[in-house]
């Protein structure tokens, strides 16, 4: 990132002492929040649509509240639905930062810097979702005293469900102190020390392959439930997000050099799609490896497989998901392993937006539902999320989202040279 970083300002000539440091701080949040509510009417319109979605969500999450989860599709059957779908497919997004995060800090590849910050700031909003998923699941948030280590029963470490908040909070935590650390640098045109953030940046590498590999373990690790009980299951979380996450970077980027003063080259982005296209095409040969498993000998292990695709006993409900995701995801990856159509922003941006979609079916309702269709005892309960799980889903997007725009919309003018600390003259101090 250093080479984003405009020349020193007068006042840093000599060693900022620690009395000027409050007030470097009261001078960013200033700034930063004079960035947030200025903008073009088009900013304050997508602002307030988000924020219609969000009081939508939140007026469902007060339903819920006060009727019980009996208001959501699950039951006793089939206990974790659309937002633990969510949940999961979020994991990835967050996690796909690395994709990034690695040949900026780690192999010093300057195409990838000016996405860099991007990633980060889509890691810290989709982890942020996934913590909000996780509490509506519970059915309150005054459920959560149990996660609480001294408080209620953390069962850490036998319990993967623990080891899984533990990395998630890890992992959100590098995410906002790195880039915070980095941008304040260049707020006071400082360039940031490496002896500083590289040692974060190294974990914050193992620990994106931690959160979605113990999500997998998380599911894994039910012997009980045969259609997660793969050991396929975590490289192909890590093959999905891979292909996921930075499909949505590209579209954000590509949104971002459209509507901003931020240049983002054209490499960045085929350097990402690269990614895209490596990661979509093993995604692609381990679920076809998934496939040969479940139906070339089936068992009655594979029945869960058998209801996703093609029914069981006349029930069928996912198949018009799964199917759907099938198809888009086909498309998307012969588009984006043909390399004239990968080159060409007319075709990239459609097979990227393809790409996520088909990711969030078959990695959401794909693959949670069905792990408890049919039950150990063979019953077969169907589920379907009710307009309740659709609008708090929907609100918490939204959330996510206008997190990410605030940080996208305070991180832009500092990277750009636009913003930056401008010290009180003598003058104005004696005021």
């Amino acid at each position: 990132m250093e080479h984003l970083v405009t020349p020193d300002l007068p006042h840093q000539a000599g060693k900022i002492t620690d009395d000027i440091r409050p007030v470097i701080a009261r001078s960013f949040i200033r700034d930063a929040f004079d960035s947030i509510t200025r903008g073009r009417p088009g900013y304050h319109i997508w602002m307030g649509i988000l924020t219609f979605f969000m009081l939508a969500g939140a007026y469902a999450y007060s339903v819920q509240l006060s009727e019980g989860l009996a208001v959501t599709g699950m039951n006793d059957r089939v206990s974790w639905g659309f937002y633990i779908s969510n949940f999961t497919f979020l994991v990835g997004v967050a996690a796909a930062a690395v994709m990034l995060v690695l040949p900026t800090y780690i192999l010093k590849d300057v195409d990838f810097s000016k996405a860099v910050l991007i990633g980060e700031g889509l890691a810290v909003s989709a982890l942020i979702m996934c913590l909000a998923f996780v509490t509506v699941d519970l059915g309150g948030p005054g459920r959560a005293w149990h996660l609480i280590p001294g408080i209620g029963r953390f069962n850490w470490p036998s319990s993967m469900l623990t080891w899984d908040v533990l990395v998630l909070n890890g992992y959100l935590f590098l995410n906002l102190t790195i880039p915070f650390y980095i941008l304040m640098c260049h707020y006071q045109g400082k360039h940031p020390n490496p002896k500083v953030y590289v040692p974060g940046v190294i974990i914050s590498v193992f620990w994106a392959f931690c959160i979605h590999l113990v999500t997998a373990f998380l599911y894994a690790g039910l012997p009980a439930r045969p259609f997660w009980n793969s050991s396929l299951l975590g490289p192909r979380f890590l093959a999905s997000a891979f292909a996921a996450g930075p499909a949505l970077i590209i579209i954000v980027l590509s949104v971002i050099r459209r509507y901003t003063t931020y240049k983002v080259e054209n490499v960045t982005l085929g350097k990402i799609a690269l990614i895209v296209t490596v990661a979509a095409q093993i995604n692609l040969i381990m679920l076809g490896s998934e496939l040969f498993k479940e139906f070339y000998k089936p068992t009655h292990h594979s029945e869960s497989a058998v209801y996703l695709f093609f029914g069981l006993h006349g029930f069928g409900a996912l198949k018009p998901w799964i199917w759907t995701a099938i198809g888009l995801n086909l498309i998307a990856t012969a588009i984006l392993t043909l390399n004239p159509l990968r080159s060409n922003h007319k075709w990239l941006l459609p097979a990227c937006a393809l790409l996520f979609l088909s990711i969030w079916i078959e990695k959401g309702m794909g693959l949670i539902i069905p792990g408890f269709i049919p039950g150990p005892w063979g019953k077969i309960v169907e589920y379907a999320p009710t307009w309740v799980e659709i609008f708090v889903a929907l609100g918490i997007w939204a959330m996510g989202m206008f997190i990410f725009t605030l940080l996208v919309k305070i991180a832009i003018p500092i990277e750009t040279g636009v913003l930056r600390y401008q010290p009180a003259k003598p003058s104005q101090t004696k005021n």
